[in-house]
């Protein structure tokens, strides 16, 4: 058996790591053309592209609509088209969720009317699982009678080696110190489900689509662990591990969703420039207030009972790999200081350095007056800006010649980076430094154990 996988033009090493396990070919799934030449030959598709369903993303509505809905109509077509008699297709639990409670939800909860959902992500792909349901028993096209079967997997959050898109940004904003407050109530609970898990649940679902009388054919499934967590009690050991904190304050979710708001029209403003990779991720969204602060979990036994899944990975397993796996990810990357630390050094060096030496232009004479309060007179404050600058070039060099000897890899990053921030940056290198300095020790202690044995 051979696999196909289109994927988008942009790379990240999730998409790096697919190419090494199989064929790919890059493409847009709103591409009638990419699709059709991606499905030549193929008798079974997984469909798993989507879009908006964290951060800048969700502001993107039309780009929402075209990827999850017109993207599912091309494959869908593509199929019937071709052949192709089977599709699964990886929903999301939210096609029922509108913001109210649920506890152990199943398949017989209907689907929203769309101005009920908490986001254009949810109502996009509940549009698009229907779609789904409503192509199976379709008869496809030099099929000689052939029938397409189709069924639809409800995954709620994933998480594991090689995600990218929910925990990656919850360790951005813990780095940056932008993880501010817990929100809801901690005895909220949603579904997580790990990478191994999810892939197994796909597998099952397209075995079970083979036979001609399938049971499992214009039907859909929730799938998850098993083991509902409050969201923020899932990410202490992960956290933990990673050196960084869980907030302690804690937001309800009227006053989160609107923070949220604030966030969404500031990002509705930039809309044009939200593909730019310097514009960074929000805060929070509301959609995003609603699905980790309101319970909402669903039942996995007709998942068990039809598909005979079981989760494969356990939670703790699970959560082992997964930190793993962002330990050796942060020890390959440099480490950077909190948002704070990046807002002093970036505003306060060119400053004190204009009002230092620059004439008087643009607001360096307002400038210049509150930094001869402090210093008072233009020699000192000169002195001073030559002490700043003297300590940045000397700190960026002595982490220079630290880095090569701790993270040689990165030592041309950590120069610059040190260069900038100075001793907010070196003090990194040197915690990097005590924690080899002791991962060696126990190593060496470990060896020393075992060969007296």
């Amino acid at each position: 058996m051979s696999i196909l996988t289109l994927v988008k033009h942009n790379s990240t090493s999730a998409t790096d790591y697919i190419y090494t396990l199989c064929s790919h070919m890059s493409g847009d799934v709103v591409s009638i053309e990419d699709v059709e030449n991606a499905l030549d030959g193929v008798d079974c598709v997984i469909h798993l592209a989507s879009y908006g369903g964290s951060g800048k993303e969700m502001i993107q509505t039309r780009r929402i609509e075209e990827v999850n809905v017109e993207g599912t109509r091309n494959v869908l077509e593509t199929c019937v088209k071709k052949g192709i008699t089977r599709v699964v297709y990886l929903s999301s639990n939210g096609v029922v969720f509108g913001g109210k409670e649920i506890e152990n939800g199943d398949e017989t909860l209907p689907c929203l009317s769309s101005n009920q959902y908490v986001g254009p992500y949810d109502q996009t792909k509940s549009v698009a699982e229907q779609l789904v349901l409503k192509n199976n028993g379709r008869i496809v096209e030099s099929g000689h009678g052939s029938l397409l079967s189709t069924c639809a997997i409800r995954c709620p959050l994933v998480y594991g080696p090689g995600e990218e898109k929910y925990l990656d940004r919850v360790i951005s904003d813990a780095r940056l110190g932008l993880l501010l407050f817990k929100i809801g109530d901690p005895n909220s609970k949603t579904d997580w489900i790990n990478v191994d898990n999810i892939v197994l649940a796909l597998m099952l679902a397209t075995t079970g689509l083979m036979s001609k009388y399938s049971k499992v054919a214009g039907k859909v499934y929730f799938v998850s662990d098993g083991t509902p967590i409050n969201f923020f009690e899932f990410l202490q050991p992960l956290l933990k591990n990673l050196d960084y904190n869980l907030p302690k304050s804690s937001l309800s979710i009227p006053l989160a969703v609107s923070l949220g708001n604030i966030c969404k029209a500031i990002y509705v403003m930039l809309s044009p420039l939200l593909n730019q990779r310097w514009i960074p991720q929000p805060l929070i969204l509301p959609p995003e207030v609603y699905k980790v602060g309101v319970t909402n979990y669903y039942s996995i036994n007709k998942a068990k009972e039809e598909l005979g899944y079981e989760p494969k990975t356990q939670p703790d397993e699970a959560m082992t790999e997964t930190i793993k796996y962002f330990k050796d990810k942060k020890r390959g990357e440099v480490d950077g200081p909190s948002i704070y630390a990046w807002l002093f050094c970036v505003i306060g060096l060119p400053s004190i350095l204009s009002v230092a030496w620059l004439p008087d232009i643009g607001p360096i004479p307002f400038l210049r007056v509150i930094a001869l309060y402090i210093f008072r007179s233009m020699l000192a404050l000169r002195i001073a800006s030559g002490i700043v600058v003297t300590a940045h070039v000397s700190e960026a060099f002595y982490a220079l010649w630290l880095a090569r000897r701790v993270d040689p890899r990165n030592a041309t990053a950590w120069f610059w980076r040190t260069l900038l921030l100075a001793t907010f940056s070196l003090r990194l290198l040197w915690k990097r430094r005590g924690k080899e300095v002791r991962e060696t020790a126990i190593r060496e202690g470990l060896l020393t154990d075992s060969m007296s044995v």
